[in-house]
């Protein structure tokens, strides 16, 4: 074990300059959601020129490479993401993003190159691998539907459902070199809250005239804040916060609408619903009870990441004896969101993370303009996926 751990480590460091470029080149060359041609023909270029069957899923970006083993064996998936943000980078990097406007701010750059990198390892270590692993790019992780359920009811993954699926996800808070995980529900749903508040614009001096909907809406955010401060079960995290609010008037017009946008994180399922019905009938009696009226859309987003517990042990495991137990932690819930989810509900799955921190300095936040990943996680990324993938076979019971 120990010798074979060894072998992958050598491969990684071999390949790991031609690594380094494929994330330079993915983190200078983003593109957004549902948009990543450039990206997604750069994926299946290198695929096949690593011997992997590419299969392109229709009426999508996202990408699958395919290796079988030597021997028979389990199905194997390992997602990375296509995309990009909506972002105007920060950074001083030599290799910022050429897009204006345009960001690998969530480390997508780094997932795609650490699945690559594992391309490179696997195929040279084919005669260990156990039935197949596949190697998902995914389009449009970024924005809802997400692209996840695109690939899940495709005809490319009914075919090949694999048995189990991994994803990982960078943390900067955690050094690169270093590894968390979490059993269980991880990560939770997400929900986008769009609110318009109608009510009489007019002139700001005259405000007898007017049913100012900047005040509708102040009350209604707080109205809301309320509910979900004072009813949230104690033992479901819950949050609901808005982070756009346009009132386009000026110091004398009182406009005639307000719109605000929001997100609902929660982890139970029967209470984002009831969250729902509330923040529907609590906008609506707030504004009418103030003159005005307003319309609610609630877009539902990704369900909660869950870990299957069995799969994570064994993960974490694997990841202990490739990185060394003192470099594995554990991880607490996150209110974040993914549309691995999707994959969680039908396959056995598991989610965690990979350092890309730098050792005694504060890092940027992901989504950050200023978020500069570091690059030595590509030293571990590719080759714990490649001992991870080809070890699960023997150690999984489904």
């Amino acid at each position: 074990m120990d010798e074979q751990i060894d072998i992958i480590k050598e491969i990684n460091n071999d390949f790991f300059d031609i690594i380094i470029e494929y994330w330079q080149y993915l983190h200078e060359n983003p593109e957004l959601s549902f948009n990543e041609k450039n990206t997604s023909e750069f994926i299946a270029k290198q695929l096949k020129y690593n011997n992997f069957k590419v299969l392109e899923v229709s009426e999508s970006n996202s990408v699958i490479g395919i290796i079988e083993g030597s021997k028979p064996g389990k199905t194997i998936g390992i997602r990375a993401e296509l995309d990009a943000l909506p972002i105007f980078e920060k950074t001083s990097l030599k290799f910022k993003s050429k897009h204006e406007g345009i960001m690998h701010a969530c480390g997508h750059d780094i997932h795609m190159a650490s699945l690559l990198g594992t391309a490179l390892i696997l195929n040279k270590l084919k005669s260990n691998i156990h039935g197949k692993i596949m190697l998902i790019f995914e389009s449009g992780e970024e924005q809802i539907p997400g692209g996840a359920l695109g690939i899940i009811n495709s005809d490319i993954f009914k075919n090949a459902k694999p048995n189990a699926m991994l994803a990982f996800h960078i943390l900067p808070e955690l050094a690169a070199g270093k590894s968390g995980f979490c059993e269980g529900q991880y990560m939770a749903s997400g929900d986008e809250i769009h609110i318009v508040v109608k009510g009489k614009g007019g002139h700001a001096a005259l405000p007898n005239t007017t049913i100012n909907p900047i005040i509708l809406a102040s009350k209604t955010l707080l109205d809301l804040k309320e509910f979900i401060d004072n009813e949230s079960p104690k033992n479901i995290p819950s949050i609901l916060s808005f982070g756009k609010v346009i009132a386009d008037g000026a110091t004398n017009i009182v406009p005639s609408e307000v719109r605000i946008e929001g997100t609902l994180r929660t982890m139970d399922e029967k209470w984002r619903l009831k969250v729902h019905s509330a923040i529907t009938n609590i906008a609506k009696e707030t504004c009418k009870a103030m003159g005005g009226d307003c319309e609610i859309e609630i877009r539902k987003g990704y369900p909660s990441v869950n870990n299957d517990i069995e799969l994570t042990r064994i993960t974490k495991q694997l990841t202990e004896q490739y990185l060394g137990v003192n470099n594995v932690v554990q991880l607490n819930k996150r209110m974040t969101t993914d549309d691995f989810a999707y994959f969680s509900q039908i396959i056995p799955s598991v989610f965690f993370r990979m350092g890309a921190g730098f050792e005694g300095i504060d890092s940027y936040s992901l989504h950050s303009p200023s978020f500069v990943a570091n690059g030595d996680i590509l030293k571990y990324s590719p080759g714990l996926l490649a001992w991870i993938s080809i070890n699960l076979h023997k150690l999984i019971k489904h």
